[in-house]
């Protein structure tokens, strides 16, 4: 027997999940205005909540089961890899304004709350509409895609904090590495994760199951056009805009699809 159930509830009981945590990171942060639990939160919600599916769907087919631990080890890296991050730098310039107004601080992790939520919506209808599931091509391909998008952000990620945590490279923007071939190759491997997760329950989805295509939708558009790669193009060109390196850099090499650059 299942420790939990979601029967008919799940996208609700989920939506809760998240937010309780989330609202006791915020509690914690706002308290001591610190800016080290929020991306420390945002991978471990994915990581208790994967955990939460597990144990509610002891009848899980293997593929679901593969597919919660995947994310399990996607958001432990993620957020072990962040909070050594926000350690060293000590200071999140996101939340400037932000940690010393409450109410502003709790809208983003009201933001928060529904990014994670709508993220995860695949397992969470995958739970609601079928637990056993049925080994498909659809199962391999994103399995595949997942793997590969895990592991190019991974190697991106390192590359990059090993590069800032070299002193000689004080000042200089990152170019090496998976860098050359794109310049957010990070993000370009956490879309094909999310992509890949997609695709992988495609069997599952029938009628309002393919609500599970804003999952990887809201991921691009967020990265693409929101928080993250308009964040930073603008904090990079204000650092760097004025060095003739980095403008050949950028004139260069692709913004998210790797290729080999121009010569």
């Amino acid at each position: 027997m299942p420790l939990f159930t979601f029967d008919s509830y799940n996208l609700l009981s989920s939506f809760l999940v998240i937010l309780a945590i989330q609202m006791l990171c915020f509690a914690i942060a706002a308290v001591f205005k610190t800016d080290k639990l929020t991306d420390l939160s945002y991978g471990m919600t994915f990581v208790l909540l994967s955990a939460f599916y597990l144990l509610a769907s002891s009848e899980a087919g293997i593929l679901y089961q593969i597919l919660n631990w995947a994310v399990i080890l996607w958001g432990m890296r993620l957020a072990i890899y962040l909070f050594i991050r926000i350690l060293r730098i000590k200071h999140d310039h996101r939340f400037d304004g932000r940690r010393e107004n409450a109410l502003a601080f709790l809208n983003f992790w009201l933001l928060q709350t529904i990014a994670i939520w709508l993220i995860q919506l695949p397992l969470t209808i995958h739970l609601q509409k079928n637990q056993s599931g049925s080994w498909s091509i659809w199962s391999t391909v994103g399995l595949a895609a997942f793997a590969l998008g895990f592991v190019y952000e991974t190697i991106a990620d390192w590359q990059k904090f090993r590069f800032r945590n070299q002193p000689g490279n004080s000042g200089k923007f990152m170019n090496r590495g998976l860098w050359r071939f794109s310049r957010y190759p990070n993000y370009f491997g956490e879309m094909v994760i999310w992509w890949g997760l997609f695709l992988s329950l495609i069997p599952v989805y029938t009628g309002w199951g393919w609500l599970a295509m804003i999952s990887p939708l809201f991921i691009t558009f967020l990265l693409l056009k929101v928080s993250g790669i308009p964040l930073l193009e603008q904090s990079m060109q204000q650092r760097y805009g004025s060095d003739p390196l980095y403008q050949e850099y950028r004139r260069k090499t692709s913004l998210l699809l790797p290729w080999i650059p121009q010569r």
